[in-house]
């Protein structure tokens, strides 16, 4: 009966850490909003480029399309009304009714544009759907599929002239109608293509495969842009490198609309490049391919974007922007800066989270601009800093040994000192429990890199959440295993333990509670590597990954084994000791990651600390939240420890 009841405290604590994990899966999969949010969008995207030829100087201009308006405008607020539980969605919901009513008091087309492309853009970031094809777009494919399903009523040249067209109410889209085309994007088109068009003849063609559907969007794309001007656009293109951060890969052109660029570029340049990367998209696949590396165009966008809301007096959306700025824009690209240059990784993250504190605070905007601008140049040196020339097989090399190596110590000693422990109270039978739990985390990582590559991408968000929480529930579990281990260092203690365990066998309870400790620990080490070494492939680097990776495994192998040789002459209490004040130290380390993970999904809020250091690989981050949080761990660590002690107050003599 004292047995089992020892063993009460520690089974709660694991039966609330699955609880919480299958909390966090639960939570994470109802943001997966599905096919209501590319309806929306697409209903959106309509608006904007189809409200002029509805309503013109206030008045009804086709009483048709401002029915079809209305009733659009209304499916989008019902439709993001059924959406899942989102932080963003009741600002949605909001935004959606200033688009309703706008249409119902005949707006000016502008403000209709503007209100359903802000509409657009914060649904896409608060229910992301994937952007852009996975390879460039087959031409001759495209123009097979249009020929056999579209030109009946679109047209052999995209102008909307034929027999079946002019019965067809609403019309048939005219594709070759530059103003309307300037304002449409291939990821638009793409949607309609899937979903149709609900109150129009457009019909879905889910039956084509996205490859298919991806090919006749682009070539749909293309009417409005004669191939004199796509020449042009070549030039351009060729000849001027900075399109490549404005355009940088197949999701930021399935995404960018003439007008759009017209605004960086201008719209003579704009509407050549368009006309250009509509026509050959592998230009785009060919140039991300040379550069190897994602570009920080989306966070150096979404920066500035933040500035300008909060000018505008929008705390609210500029703090969201400032998030998005990172979670989407630098996070991808994290890996592979801190494998280059970790220092101006390290200031790159302080400063953005000092950044969201202050437009959280109200600052003066002078204060938040400088502060906008002082990232914006280290995002400078970041792109230079991740540039191909940069790149190098020692560096390489060099950042895959550290990341694994850096990775694999924490989980390494957990796993070590549990090991040497059964060993020492000779229960070789529970060692299986063990090496099933990091064999099984090991085999979740791999499915892990799988999904990711294959089937899903993993946003900035979920990675620091599940960064975050991992790490939060890991320093609870090693708090309570590590003032165990030091109860267990108290001599009468230990021989009161030993007598039990050889009196009985060890209970289903505390040999599943081994399995889930290994598992959490290295399986949140293993999420963290997979993350960091995807940042770092290339096509051309794989080898030098392989080998950095394989030297950091032989380096942890020789680490083990050297713990576990060492640990066989040590006197049972004093291996104890030792093991409680090394997971005691671990937790601490952990809380303060998990609170600084959090806290960079912007989940906690962030209060700088200037006088603080940054000291990552310890935990420690100059925000109050997270020194807080490892102080009041620190606390739980003493307190635990002194009352074990009183508990049991004579040490074993040494042996």
């Amino acid at each position: 009966m004292d047995r089992m009841r020892r063993h009460q405290p520690v089974n709660r604590v694991f039966r609330a850490i699955l609880f919480a994990v299958l909390g966090l899966f639960a939570v994470t999969a109802a943001a997966a909003a599905g096919p209501d949010v590319q309806t929306a969008w697409r209903l959106l995207d309509y608006l904007a480029v189809d409200y002029g030829g509805a309503v013109s100087g206030g008045k009804v201009a086709s009483a048709s399309e401002y029915a079809e308006m209305r009733e659009f405008s209304a499916s989008v607020h019902d439709r993001v009304g059924a959406l899942p539980a989102n932080p963003a969605k009741a600002q949605l919901l909001a935004s959606a009714a200033r688009l309703q009513a706008a249409i119902e008091r005949k707006a000016a087309p502008p403000e209709v544009a503007r209100l359903a492309r802000t509409l657009g853009s914060d649904l896409l970031r608060a229910y992301p759907v994937t952007m852009g094809p996975p390879g460039a777009p087959d031409a001759v494919r495209g123009a097979q599929l249009y020929s056999q399903n579209c030109a009946s009523c679109h047209g052999l040249n995209g102008d909307a002239k034929t027999a079946i067209a002019q019965h067809l109410k609403p019309p048939p889209i005219t594709f070759a109608d530059r103003v309307r085309a300037a304002d449409r994007t291939p990821f638009a088109l793409y949607q309609v293509i899937d979903q149709g068009l609900e109150g129009t003849a457009m019909v879905s063609f889910a039956n084509l495969s996205a490859a298919d559907k991806w090919a006749l969007a682009f070539h749909a794309g293309r009417f409005a842009y004669p191939a004199s001007l796509a020449a042009k656009g070549k030039a351009i293109w060729d000849h001027d490198a900075s399109l490549k951060t404005l355009v940088p890969n197949l999701d930021g052109l399935s995404g960018t609309s003439e007008n759009a660029l017209a605004q960086q570029i201008g719209p003579d340049r704009a509407g050549a490049v368009i006309a250009y990367l509509r026509a050959d998209p592998a230009a785009v696949s060919a140039s991300a391919s040379a550069a190897a590396q994602p570009t920080l165009a989306l966070a150096r966008k979404r920066l500035q974007a933040s500035l300008a809301a909060y000018e505008r007096g929008d705390q609210a959306k500029a703090k969201d922007l400032a998030l998005s700025a990172y979670l989407d824009g630098f996070e991808p690209v994290e890996g592979a800066l801190g494998a280059r240059d970790p220092a101006l990784l390290a200031r790159v993250e302080q400063g953005m989270g000092e950044l969201r504190a202050a437009i959280a605070r109200g600052d003066d905007a002078a204060d938040v601009r400088s502060r906008v601008a002082a990232i914006d140049a280290e995002f400078a040196a970041a792109e230079r800093a991740l540039a191909p020339d940069q790149a190098n097989d020692a560096s390489t090399f060099l950042g895959a040994f550290t990341i694994l190596l850096r990775e694999g110590l924490e989980a390494l000693l957990v796993a070590v000192a549990m090991i040497a422990f059964l060993r020492k109270a000779d229960r070789a039978e529970a060692l299986a429990y063990v090496h099933g739990g990091w064999v099984a985390a090991l085999t979740a990582g791999a499915a892990t890199w799988a999904i990711a590559t294959y089937a899903i991408g993993i946003s900035g968000a979920s990675r620091e959440l599940t960064e975050g929480f991992g790490s939060l529930l890991a320093a609870v579990i090693l708090l309570s295993v590590g003032i165990w281990m030091h109860g267990k260092s108290q001599a009468e203690e230990w021989r009161r333990y030993i007598r039990d365990k050889m009196q009985g066998a060890l209970s289903k309870g505390s040999a599943w509670f081994l399995f889930g400790l290994a598992f959490i620990v290295v399986y949140r080490e293993v999420f963290e590597t997979i993350l960091f070494y995807a940042a770092l492939w290339t096509p051309d680097n794989g080898t030098t990954i392989l080998a950095g990776a394989l030297s950091a495994v032989a380096m942890l192998a020789i680490i083990a084994w050297a713990m576990l040789r060492y640990s066989r002459s040590l006197p049972i209490t004093e291996f104890f000791r030792y093991s409680a004040i090394l997971i005691a130290i671990l937790t601490v380390v952990l809380a303060g990651k998990g609170v600084g993970a959090l806290q960079e999904a912007g989940i906690i809020g962030i209060t700088p600390l200037g006088w603080v250091p940054r000291i990552a690989v310890l935990g420690l981050f100059p925000t109050m939240e997270s020194l807080a949080t490892q102080i009041a761990m620190l606390i739980a660590v003493i307190w635990g420890f002194r009352s074990a002690t009183r508990r049991h107050p004579h040490p074993m003599p040494a042996e």
